[in-house]
């Protein structure tokens, strides 16, 4: 590129993403793109006035660079302001709100696409603001003239993805009973407040720049904690949550090798009774976010907490790690390590270790076995497994497909790695119970063999033991899937998706008040617990004939996930008991429109429910509904 086309400079950026976009885009994808395109159409004008520059749309965020601090400050002001009064108006739930960051610092400019450090901090900042809100840095702050109308909440440092030093934050809203500053009011700054405001920001932003030597994927979203209608502790006994390691590599697309030494310190932990260890699903919501350590351990019931970063570079790997008390915020420990990436596995263990030596944990003689096996000594292998985790999550089609290959060449790689051949189990299930099969009866019987093939490398694991109970549940053989899956809770007593699995089984059985116990002990160790824990709370409930909670959980888990047609088959057939025959013909028809093939015949062939009378009232409620036979 010619350097008349490329330039660097000090600018003020700032980012705005939309709050939630993948929910309303769910809800109502012409009408949310439309309200959205809107919103950053009306912000674009408030940019412009406040002589700002809108440099990108992409998606549901905005960038823009302004001259001057306090514009962009007024500028984000005036649009949520205005942004709230207009949604005010509107009579549906597509509303869209932004978060919004601002910062000071260097960038490149090519053409009319801005990036560089000040565009990450503003990224990351923008992360920390509340919906509706705005956050700032400190150097912009510094830039900010004295006497504005702006209220400022001191948020203090904050580790930001990116950055190897913590960045000092503020929220930002207008004070109360005063009004945004109108475009091009000039400020009265005296000659020397300007230039030591100057010099300020320079070295600021210079100190930004040498710190951001590499940059990361901008677009994640994080998730919002399940409302609950009790509350949940465990802080009176040894309880844990580890959060999602930072990746600190040059590569953001590695996030999934942070992950997996995250997750498998959480494995590793969970097969410890005398320690209760939160679930990956609750502990990962804190991904990219300011909430103090405190407020996390009484939000997921958590004495202490695990937090830290994996920075990956050629064959080296640097990993720092700290077990802090969220009671009253001491560190009781902090260790940076740093191997070669084949001495990863050693690594690990000596974290677990440290842990266990810092809470005085006593450990079995078959705990210490259990902690000393390690999956596999193969790190290739390692890497590979944990990018077909990543894509096995996400169920599509061809995601599967390219998982259960990966799982193979794993397996090529070490042959004696057990999840590799439960995960393998796992992936091909699930294309079976998708249809996403093209021999299905042959994918079942492989499925099976795998299963049994990871139990038999490692009977000890409870990935493994969990791999074959989910294998033995789709084949409707109950008793062997429960055995594997209390074989695996007793390996790994806070493995909450295991008790989870026990509760959909013992549904299934008709067991009903064994499985609203399994969940609820599920529930303590997942707060942030999926969709699947309400619909098997509600199916449970509605076996009981108490339709009235059957209902409430029912509706929470299509709420989470509108999806899944058996939360809805339950929640018509509990209308219906209710004499809520209105409402539960207009559930008919929302499941006619997802799910057109469903039919009281088709459900009788495919419902997995071994008891006969609780499967007959279902049916019968739903033909009182007014479902097809």
């Amino acid at each position: 590129m010619d350097k008349d086309q490329l330039s660097r400079k000090l600018a003020v950026i700032l980012h705005a993403d939309v709050v939630g976009s993948t929910s309303l885009v769910q809800q109502n994808e012409a009408l949310a793109h439309e309200r959205i395109k809107g919103a950053f159409d009306r912000f674009s004008e408030i940019i412009s006035s406040y002589s700002g520059i809108t440099r990108e749309l992409r998606g549901d965020a905005l960038l823009a660079e302004f001259d001057r601090a306090s514009d962009a400050v007024s500028a984000a002001l005036a649009f949520q302001i205005s942004n709230r009064d207009f949604n005010s108006t509107l009579k549906d739930d597509i509303q869209p709100s932004l978060r919004i960051g601002v910062s000071l610092g260097e960038v490149i400019v090519a053409d009319n696409t801005i990036t560089g450090a000040g565009v990450v901090l503003a990224q990351r900042v923008e992360q920390l603001a509340d919906p509706d809100g705005l956050c700032i840095t400190a150097a912009l702050h510094e830039a900010l003239p004295r006497h504005m109308p702006f209220e400022l909440d001191d948020l203090g440092e904050q580790v930001l993805k990116g950055f190897d030093d913590p960045v000092h934050v503020y929220r930002v809203s207008i004070t109360s009973g005063q009004s945004i500053p109108p475009p091009e009011q000039n400020y009265k700054i005296s000659p020397s407040s300007r230039r030591w405001q100057v010099v300020t920001s320079a070295i600021v932003a210079l100190v930004i720049a040498i710190l951001l030597s590499y940059f990361f994927a901008p677009w994640e979203h994080g998730t919002q904690k399940a409302q609950v209608d009790t509350a949940v502790t465990l802080v009176d006994k040894l309880s844990i949550a580890v959060l999602p390691f930072d990746n600190m590599s040059d590569d953001p697309n590695t996030d999934y090798f942070s992950d997996g030494i995250s997750e498998d310190i959480i494995t590793d932990l969970s097969q410890l009774k005398n320690l209760a260890v939160i679930a990956r699903n609750s502990s990962f919501t804190y991904r990219n976010t300011s909430t103090k350590v405190q407020d996390i351990g009484k939000d997921l019931g958590a004495k202490y907490l695990l937090e830290g970063s994996v920075r990956k570079a050629g064959n080296r790997v640097r990993i720092t790690a700290q077990l802090i008390d969220t009671v009253n915020g001491h560190h009781l420990w902090a260790e940076r390590f740093d191997r070669d990436l084949t001495e990863i596995f050693v690594l690990q263990d000596e974290i677990t270790e440290k842990i266990v030596s810092a809470l005085s944990i006593q450990l079995s003689g078959d705990e210490q076995q259990q902690l000393a096996k390690n999956a596999t000594n193969n790190f290739e292998a390692y890497d590979y497994f944990l990018q077909a985790q990543i894509l096995s999550a996400r169920f599509t089609k061809e995601d599967l497909i390219e998982a259960a290959q990966i799982y193979r060449n794993v397996i090529e790689l070490d042959p004696g790695f057990a999840r590799a051949y439960g995960a393998l189990a796992i992936a091909l299930t699930r294309q079976v119970v998708l249809g996403y099969s093209d021999s299905p009866a042959e994918t079942k019987e492989r499925s099976l063999e795998m299963a049994h093939k990871a139990v038999a490398i490692n009977p000890d694991s409870p990935q493994a033991q969990w791999a074959l109970g989910y294998v033995y549940m789709y084949r409707n053989q109950f008793d062997n899937a429960i055995k594997a899956l209390k074989r695996s809770v007793s390996l790994s007593p806070s493995y909450a998706d295991g008790y989870a699995m026990l509760a959909l089984i013992n549904n299934n059985l008709g067991h009903a008040e064994e499985a609203i116990r399994l969940i609820n002990k599920g529930m303590k160790l997942n707060p942030y617990y999926s969709w699947d824990y309400l619909y098997n709370l509600g199916r449970a409930y509605y076996a009981l004939g108490e339709y009235q909670k059957a209902t409430e959980h029912l509706q929470q888990a299509l709420e989470r996930n509108a999806a899944p047609r058996a939360a809805r088959l339950f929640l018509i057939a509990s209308l219906v008991q209710l004499e809520r025959l209105e409402d539960s013909e207009w559930e008919v028809m929302q499941l006619e429109i997802s799910n057109p093939e469903v039919t009281l015949s088709h459900l009788n062939n495919v419902l997995v429910i071994a008891d006969t009378e609780l499967l007959n009232r279902l049916i019968d409620d739903l033909r009182s509904a007014g479902m097809a036979e």
